[in-house]
C-alpha cells in the first residue's frame, strides 16, 4: 500500500519506516508546532538513534530517542511497527534522560 509520506528512513535493524504526512502535519505539527523545521532530524532519530527502548504500553511500537536534536535536549520518535512499512505515530522534543540511560 502506497503511503503519502512526508519522509522515509531505514531503522537500525533496516526496516523502512514512513513519516505520514497526515500523521505529520495533523498530529505532530499541530501538537508540537516547534518541530517544523525538524523533519530531517525526526529521520535521523529513526535511522541512527543513541537509545531504543520498547514502548511501556505496546508491545510493537518503539522510542527512537536522538540527543541534541530538535528543539530540545532530546527528540523523541515513537514508530508503529504494527504494520508495513513502520509508521511514525508521535514526536516531540523531551528534557528527560531516556529511562536506563547512562550517561
Amino acid at each position: 500500500m502506497a503511503i503519502d509520506g512526508v519522509g522515509e528512513a531505514r531503522d537500525p535493524t533496516g526496516a523502512r519506516v514512513v513519516v505520514p504526512g497526515d500523521l505529520w502535519r495533523d498530529k505532530i505539527l499541530r501538537g508540537h508546532p516547534e518541530l517544523a523545521p525538524h523533519l530531517a532530524d525526526v529521520l535521523r532519530a529513526i535511522a541512527e538513534p543513541d537509545r531504543v527502548l520498547p514502548d511501556s504500553v505496546y508491545e510493537r511500537r518503539r522510542r527512537h530517542y536522538l540527543r541534541g536534536a530538535g528543539p530540545s535536549r532530546w527528540l523523541l520518535v515513537v514508530v508503529s511497527y504494527e504494520q508495513e512499512p513502520a509508521r511514525v505515530i508521535s514526536a516531540f522534543g523531551n528534557r528527560k534522560d531516556p529511562r536506563s540511560w547512562s550517561k
